[in-house]
């Protein structure tokens, strides 16, 4: 009785908010994935789940979860020569006839051990990245030629690290701090290898139509000191995709993700503290079929139904 409601959804294409099943062990819960166990592996599974400003909002988005699962699977094929990854299979033994809410929007992978930093690549100036270019002129600590405008591409791809925050902001640090937190070699690594990656994704992504400004990576590591990139990639949800028909510099751009639910929540009287507000259906279906969109656009077919 406890999975009726998801099985409800599933048939139904209502947005799946949350798993569980007693024949599974949880590892851990994020803003959108259920992690669980499996031994050797783990079983990721993409809910509808959305969070803005930080906070988890109390309505998904249908088919969100199955985007973000299809379009990482098609960057970790397209990718598979610059990069190992963490992905195993989507063969799941089983465990979908039990519960079909898993289609579409489960991955097995290999266990790592994450690095404590996330890395992200900038191609184009947008968000905190022009914020800090406006006061100071520079990215992360990283000077820029002058006279850049709002979503101007930059001369060449930077790398932009984080930090991972449990809770909170994620807040942007310079390469010497990555360096302090992984050891510089590892640092140099995945520098190296997050601009080789986001580059060729950026030049195909610009053949199907849309600019991708920028993205953000993680990578794990084995127990033989070997990397792999892990979690989801090059989705709407870590990236910021821009339709390439309707870029201009100079102001902020239309773009692939959840800006939808962005502009709603600013107009209303929200102190971007939990509990999040419910969204209105309008916003909801927009935002799907944005998600929808790029995987099309990217991918040359329409997203799979299961």
């Amino acid at each position: 009785m406890a999975f009726f409601p998801l099985l409800m959804n599933a048939t139904m294409n209502l947005p799946i908010l949350s798993f569980q099943s007693p024949q599974l062990k949880k590892f851990r819960s994020g803003k959108v994935r259920e992690v669980f166990d499996m031994g050797d592996s783990l079983l990721f599974v993409a809910t509808d789940r959305i969070s803005a400003f930080d906070v988890v909002l109390p309505d998904g988005i249908p088919d969100k979860g199955r985007v973000l699962t299809q379009l990482s699977l098609f960057w970790f094929d397209f990718l598979k020569n610059i990069t190992k990854h963490h992905f195993l299979t989507t063969d799941l033994a089983g465990l979908e006839k039990q519960h079909p809410e898993l289609r579409g929007r489960s991955m097995m992978v290999r266990k790592t051990k994450p690095l404590a930093i996330e890395c992200v690549v900038r191609g184009y100036l947008a968000g905190s990245g022009w914020k800090e270019y406006q006061k100071k002129g520079t990215v992360c600590g990283i000077p820029l030629p002058a006279g850049l405008q709002e979503s101007s591409e930059l001369p060449k791809p930077i790398f932009t690290p984080s930090t991972k925050a449990e809770i909170g902001h994620d807040e942007n640090i310079s390469f010497d701090e990555a360096a302090s937190i992984i050891g510089p070699a590892k640092a140099e690594k995945v520098r190296d290898l997050s601009i080789a990656i986001y580059s060729a994704a950026r030049n195909e992504a610009r053949t199907k139509g849309i600019i991708i400004a920028d993205t953000k990576f993680e990578f794990g590591e084995l127990p033989d000191g070997s990397l792999l990139l892990i979690d989801e990639i090059l989705t709407p949800d870590s990236s910021r995709f821009w339709p390439a028909d309707a870029y201009k510099p100079g102001r902020g751009q239309p773009s692939f993700d959840k800006q939808f639910v962005r502009d709603y929540l600013e107009t209303l009287d929200w102190n971007k503290q939990p509990p999040g507000p419910h969204l209105p259906d309008e916003v909801i279906q927009k935002t799907s079929a944005k998600y929808r969109e790029a995987y099309v656009k990217i991918v040359g077919k329409a997203l799979p139904k299961d």
